[in-house]
């Protein structure tokens, strides 16, 4: 870890400036690494975007991804997971994570799998054919988790992958779904109608669910209904190009029904407002200037924004491609 935070990430943060991304949020990386990486950013001492975190992300024991991603890498399992199994436990790291200042709490009620009805699911991955069987985060650790959030302040968002689990995330009083619903159509609208009622901000990420067709006629339904949308990516998960996914996720949430205009909001004021960042995603008297000069105009066509010329980030020149540089 102490490799790549000196050698590889510099590199990795200062491409999401490149690609014209100017705050990112990280939902689920080891707390130390990441909050040490948060600081060196805003003391100016590592290049790259804005950053708010949540630290490690909080599952159940032995679940997604304690369980899956990370069930052979117990350095890792311990570090970017935290396990709990009683109220007791989730309420204690809650607290630890908000006296360390994280900017949100993210909890794991699932992760992607192959079929739904009931606590018990299976999760599957090419690496894991077969699937692993988990449960769900029980219902009195995901109501614990947020209660202690919003006590300490913080906005509490849920990675969900199913009509049922996305409900129980809701009813328990989230702020936001992570992925939302991908592997199973969205058929309960008044699924729909409860994220409404709740102002849920619904975050999904098509170029990691390619694998779930369901993905892109779900966000469609919620975005024509009027459901809150962020622009993310999931870049963590470890494919793909840092920056260069956050462009392609947005070209996908055309492709899926919404409109280029509907995606700039979802990745400018609509990702504000999931961060609870009122400073950021608008350009009006008193907030941050940060800044995109593109050479086409992307509420025409969304691919325009690759075709980035200026980033301006808390009001300097952090990108200037018209000389074919990259200011330090």
């Amino acid at each position: 870890m102490r490799a790549f935070e000196e050698n590889g990430l510099p590199g990795k943060l200062g491409l999401f400036l490149n690609h014209g991304i100017t705050t990112i949020k990280s939902v689920g990386d080891p707390t130390d690494g990441i909050l040490d990486t948060r600081a060196k950013i805003a003391a100016c001492t590592l290049r790259g975007p804005r950053l708010l975190a949540t630290g490690c992300g909080i599952t159940g024991r032995d679940g997604h991804p304690a369980a899956t991603v990370f069930s052979g890498n117990p350095w890792a399992r311990e570090r970017f997971t935290g396990e709990v199994e009683s109220v007791q436990q989730m309420r204690d790291l809650v607290h630890h994570l908000a006296d360390r200042k994280v900017d949100a709490i993210k909890l794991l009620s699932e992760g992607a799998c192959a079929h739904s009805g009931g606590p018990k699911y299976l999760w599957k991955n090419p690496a894991f054919p077969d699937g692993v069987e988990l449960e769900r985060l029980p219902l009195d650790l995901l109501r614990a988790g947020i209660e202690t959030g919003h006590e300490r302040g913080l906005r509490v968002t849920v990675h969900t992958t199913q009509q049922a689990a996305a409900r129980e995330a809701i009813e328990a009083g989230a702020d936001g779904l992570e992925h939302g619903v991908t592997v199973e159509p969205l058929t309960d609208h008044s699924l729909i109608d409860l994220m409404l009622e709740h102002g849920i901000t619904y975050t999904p990420t098509l170029w990691i669910d390619d694998a779930h067709p369901d993905a892109r006629g779900n966000l469609k339904k919620v975005a024509q209904a009027g459901v809150h949308i962020a622009l993310g990516s999931d870049t963590f998960s470890g494919r793909g190009l840092f920056g260069a996914n956050t462009l392609e996720e947005a070209e996908l949430m055309v492709a899926a029904g919404m409109t280029p205009a509907q995606v700039l909001t979802a990745g400018t004021s609509g990702a504000a407002r999931q961060c609870l960042r009122p400073d950021l995603g608008t350009v009006a008297p008193g907030k941050r200037a940060d800044l995109l000069v593109l050479k086409g105009d992307p509420t025409a066509d969304i691919s325009n924004i690759r075709d980035l010329s200026i980033v301006i980030l808390n009001g300097a020149l952090a990108v200037d491609k018209r000389q074919e540089q990259v200011l330090q």
